[in-house]
């Protein structure tokens, strides 16, 4: 049964209302994923076949679709974006809303959403804190079909070294494809946050709503091969579920 939601979220950031506008507009691969940026005007073409419905830099963005492309599971999705000055504009105050219309397995679809959206958030604070305005080259896979399995995640931050009993703000060395130091930004049941001098590591546990476990990673190093990384991890990560 189809049925509206909301995800409504806001904090406030060590950085200025223009540097929040430049990620959540041209610099979501930073902290989310690279998007086509939206024209810079009402009715202006927004990410993923959207319309761009409010458009005042560098305090209100807001983009709507009405047929969401490639997701089953949702018919509207809308991104409303407030930015207000916090010190005297050294800092910024943002109010996040994701809203639209879950069509299939409403409480499941909902409670990933709600879950990847503080995810997401917090990655795009660190990103703000730590890198921006650097660019960033992305990278994004999958665990094999074992990673669905209901103990995934945890099977996945033990291999890492960061297991449950690891919290936020803990300096770790990780057991990658390679032994790295890093800050573990985010540790809970669902997800695991990697911080070091040149990027962002971040890990899904989708296993909890019946999806492969997934891993993104963010790198600001300049000239960085993602590709290169981009393969050792997933070696890495199908080792871990005794995959080829």
């Amino acid at each position: 049964m189809s049925k509206e939601f909301e995800i409504a979220r806001e904090f406030e950031v060590d950085a200025t209302p223009e540097e929040v506008w430049e990620a959540v507009t041209t610099g979501t691969g930073g902290y989310l994923w690279p998007m086509e940026p939206p024209e810079p005007r009402v009715g202006g073409r927004g990410p993923f076949g959207s319309k761009v419905t409010a458009w005042d830099p560098p305090h209100r963005y807001t983009n709507r679709v009405e047929d969401v492309d490639g997701i089953a599971e949702q018919t509207m999705n809308q991104l409303d974006y407030t930015i207000e000055p916090r010190d005297e504009g050294r800092r910024a105050w943002v109010r996040y809303v994701h809203s639209g219309i879950f069509v299939d397995d409403w409480d499941n679809q909902y409670d990933g959403a709600a879950r990847h959206t503080d995810f997401y958030l917090h990655t795009l604070r660190e990103y703000l804190v730590h890198f921006a305005p650097r660019p960033a080259a992305f990278a994004t896979f999958d665990g094999p079909d074992a990673s669905k399995a209901a103990d995934a995640l945890a099977a996945v931050g033990r291999a890492l070294g960061v297991g449950e009993d690891v919290a936020a703000g803990t300096s770790v060395r990780v057991h990658g494809p390679d032994e790295f130091d890093a800050v573990v930004d985010f540790r809970n049941p669902y997800f695991i946050g990697l911080r070091t001098d040149r990027g962002l590591t971040r890990v899904f546990g989708r296993n909890h709503w019946g999806h492969p476990v997934g891993i993104s990673l963010h790198d600001f190093t300049p000239g960085a091969d993602i590709k290169e990384c981009e393969a050792a991890w997933q070696s890495w990560l199908n080792g871990v579920f005794s995959q080829p």
